[in-house]
């Protein structure tokens, strides 16, 4: 499932960018493989010292749309860099770094950087790169003999050696190691300060969040929708949700109805939706002045991820291969505090009741007092900044 894209998305001004201001135009792109459409009337607007982030899982048409915009690959609809097409613009003003790019394996890191900087009238300092790449004490080993990240390090800095004013990056920290990627992070930061524009793809939905001006969240060669990746999290990532492992659903779902709280009884136990950090402390005293015990706790805030499923019906696995939308979990009972099967409720939680009085007396219960370490960890995630 892929929502269209409104007229005014298609245009590249659905989130408020000027076309006129662009460093970057698509509209109307079409790419077909045989019977197989990798895209689908993509369009969009990139402009100066933005970063365009487009995510989605493998076989989305990321690699597809990268190489339309860059001119490497023939298609319908039309593209512009900086007012000219991909063909007649000055490359010296590019950098592109493709998902498959496989160098000379024989040639040091250093070798392999300079060979391309070579290419241009003007490069930036050979040394100076290699260091911003993290690459210091490895220059003079080969490629060959490189580990997956470093690889992937050097391959950037082929992209990154004449200064482009536009970056085009294909999954750019792809095998780089949790280090690397931050160290790539930086980087990427830094030079956008300095004024380069990047369009990347990513099927890593924190990288986005960390880099990204604005996210085109792609499936099956269409924009589901553009926008801030903090709006669209808004828009279609859904609510925060507290989850509550307990042996006890039905007393803990009376209890917090009666404290006001909108929860719902599942197979696990509890799930309570648009809880703020602040109010888990009262979750969980609601729920320990009723004797209900808790075996874990967990809070979280909806993500990139939450608003890519909504919208596509996929969500994206962790190797970036797409994952069917997963069921609804199944719930034990209707939801508390809709006014609905009382007597039932009432019954399943004197049953509850009974059962933990006797996984007390024969000391099998799990309970746990998590909930002030649960509030102030849910409270340090939600800080502005350090859920990035």
């Amino acid at each position: 499932m892929v929502q269209g894209d409104s007229d005014a998305e298609r245009d590249g001004v659905g989130t408020g960018h000027d076309r006129d201001n662009g460093v970057l135009l698509a509209d109307d792109l079409t790419r077909t493989y045989g019977e197989t459409r990798a895209l689908d009337g993509v369009s969009l607007a990139v402009e100066t010292g933005e970063v365009f982030c487009c995510i989605g899982p493998n076989g989305a048409g990321k690699t597809t749309l990268v190489r339309a915009l860059c001119g490497t690959t023939d298609s319908e609809g039309e593209v512009e860099i900086f007012d000219s097409p991909p063909t007649e613009v000055d490359r010296s003003r590019v950098g592109l770094l493709p998902q498959e790019f496989a160098p000379a394996a024989r040639l040091t890191a250093r070798e392999l950087i300079a060979y391309y900087a070579g290419l241009y009238e003007e490069a930036r300092d050979l040394e100076e790169l290699l260091a911003d790449l993290g690459l210091e004490g490895s220059e003079g080993t080969r490629y060959e003999n490189l580990s997956g990240g470093q690889r992937r390090r050097v391959c950037v800095g082929t992209a990154l050696i004449n200064d482009p004013d536009l970056l085009f990056l294909d999954e750019p920290t792809t095998g780089i190691d949790p280090a690397g990627r931050h160290a790539l992070w930086d980087l990427l930061e830094e030079r956008v300060a300095g004024g380069t524009t990047i369009f990347l793809t990513t099927h890593d939905m924190a990288e986005a969040e960390r880099l990204a001006d604005r996210v085109g969240l792609l499936a099956e060669g269409r924009l589901a929708e553009v926008g801030a990746p903090g709006e669209l999290v808004g828009r279609h990532g859904g609510e925060s949700r507290l989850t509550i492992d307990t042996r006890q659903p039905a007393v803990g779902a009376r209890a917090l109805a009666e404290a006001g709280y909108r929860a719902e009884r599942r197979k696990e136990g509890l799930a309570v939706a648009d809880v703020p950090p602040r109010a888990i402390d009262g979750i969980v005293r609601a729920l320990d002045d009723r004797g209900v015990g808790i075996d874990r706790l967990a809070w979280r805030q909806p993500t990139l991820e939450d608003a890519y499923l909504e919208l596509t019906g996929t969500a994206v696995g962790s190797g970036g291969d797409p994952i069917e939308a997963p069921s609804t979990p199944e719930e034990i009972g209707e939801e508390t505090g809709e006014g609905g099967g009382e007597d039932a409720l009432e019954a399943e939680a004197d049953a509850d009741g009974a059962a933990h009085t006797d996984a007390t007396e024969t000391g099998t219960d799990a309970s746990a007092d998590t909930g002030t370490e649960a509030a102030a960890e849910a409270d340090r995630r939600a800080r502005p900044g350090e859920n990035r």
